[in-house]
């Protein structure tokens, strides 16, 4: 069992405890700690990355690694460019707060919407895509690989349902992971993010019960982003329509769909590729949820990005010998061909 499949085996022995927690069934008796689930292989005497926006829950999550024995920690802070003087003074704060527990900090500053354009994605995307630079550049010169990351119960909760809207698979609905690893920028980035089964009222909560200051993000409060939207909107209008509380049961299905989403990638984990070349008559006879897992984990070999359905199925149909088309196109000018029974990439 890896590290991802024990960690959520974890989540499991406490799933009442959090939806009872998620459903209001709780009272005042547990909410001045909260459940911080890290596996045994991120000691508190490692030496680790944090991402620190200034934000309740990054605040939250600094706080409570420090009252867990977690002293050797590097503050990362990214100012977005997205909120002009808030952006600055949420840097100062977040240094202050760093040298108040005798902490390094490391600050950095990435034109978003600059890279949302040139790269044709959303704030929100090209945010994250910003942030994981950062992370990899400090990681790098730091020589330290692994960060811990504020994600919560809700931030699962909203990223199943975005991706279900977008028409994710198995692997995109299975949302955020407690551990994860990138490679980004030629660095391979560990991710670990503690609060996956901690509400966001919980953190308001611990916020409250140990007087923490935090910055306020004015943006928060904006229904132009989906997450907001889905957040503030969406899952407010199904609760008021169904009749009852559904963030649990989501969370309950994120769970679901990542011990299937680990299966099959343990599935294609046994799948031998012959050079860069993939066999179509045997993959061919594999199940269809199968070849495209295998098909989406060769393109990633290959640096492929901007893998979406349409791109897997139209390589998935070169399978077929019986196809008309022995080839289809891939992004910048790249292209996966058939020939001799096996496909490759040119």
């Amino acid at each position: 069992m890896d590290t991802t499949a024990r960690f959520f085996e974890k989540l499991r022995t406490v799933a009442d405890l959090t939806l009872s927690r998620a459903d209001g069934l709780l009272g005042d008796m547990e909410r001045t700690d909260l459940t911080l689930f890290i596996p045994d292989q991120f000691p508190a005497g490692g030496r680790y990355l944090v991402g620190v926006s200034g934000g309740r829950d990054s605040v939250a999550l600094l706080h409570l690694l420090l009252n867990r024995g977690y002293k050797n920690l590097l503050v990362c802070h990214l100012n977005h460019r997205l909120r002009g003087p808030a952006a600055a003074a949420d840097a100062r704060f977040v240094e202050k707060l760093a040298r108040e527990h005798g902490l390094q900090c490391e600050f950095g500053a990435a034109d978003v919407r600059a890279l949302a354009k040139e790269e044709k994605l959303s704030i929100e995307a090209a945010a994250r895509v910003a942030r994981h630079r950062f992370f990899a550049k400090i990681a790098r010169c730091r020589r330290c690989r692994t960060i811990f990351l504020a994600h919560h119960a809700d931030d699962l909760v909203e990223t199943f349902l975005i991706n279900l809207f977008r028409g994710a698979g198995p692997g995109g609905l299975r949302g955020i992971r407690p551990v994860s690893t990138h490679r980004i920028e030629g660095i391979e980035l560990k991710f670990v993010r503690p609060f996956l089964s901690v509400w966001r009222a919980e953190i308001d909560d611990y916020i409250r019960a140990w007087k923490l200051k935090f910055c306020e993000d004015a943006s928060n409060d904006s229904l132009t982003p989906m997450r907001n939207r889905i957040r503030r909107r969406v899952i407010p209008y199904i609760e008021k329509q169904l009749g009852r509380p559904v963030r649990s049961t989501i969370w309950r299905a994120a769970l679901i769909a990542a011990d299937e989403t680990e299966w099959l990638e343990d599935m294609v984990d046994q799948e031998r590729f012959e050079g860069a070349q993939l066999d179509c008559p045997r993959l061919h006879a594999r199940p269809r949820a199968l070849q495209r897992r295998i098909i989406h984990k060769w393109l990633q070999t290959h640096d492929v990005g901007n893998l979406d359905f349409e791109l897997i199925e139209r390589v998935r149909a070169l399978l077929d010998p019986d196809a008309n088309s022995a080839k289809t196109n891939l992004p910048q000018g790249r292209h996966v061909r058939r020939r001799a029974k096996k496909i490759f990439i040119e």
